[in-house]
């Protein structure tokens, strides 16, 4: 994923989750904001409650790697928040995969 399609800054993570819409399950909470831009950004969040480190970083990659997969299919121009729930724990990438799907359609 390139830098431009990412969200970073921590007000812009808060501006998103305190503005947007929600969608929830087991494995995720995912809020979304239109933004002025003709492509999306995303921001991932894993809980340090769910792991150390390397734990969140692994699963931060997954996660990107489903939302490169799919995100021709979503251009809508919106920033999104994906947040890791303790029910993604121990899921298979295809599960993982699968939840998220759920949520963005």
């Amino acid at each position: 994923m390139k830098k431009k399609f990412i969200v970073k800054l921590n007000k812009d993570f808060e501006e998103i989750i305190n503005n947007g819409k929600s969608k929830k399950n087991n494995s995720f909470v995912i809020y979304s904001l239109k933004n002025n831009n003709p492509y999306d950004k995303y921001g991932i969040s894993v809980s340090k409650k769910l792991g150390n480190a390397v734990f969140r970083n692994k699963y931060k990659r997954k996660m990107r790697a489903i939302i490169d997969n799919y995100k021709k299919d979503y251009i809508n121009g919106s920033d999104y928040i994906i947040i890791l729930r303790k029910g993604a724990l121990g899921k298979s990438f295809q599960d993982l995969e699968n939840d998220f799907l759920e949520l963005m359609h």
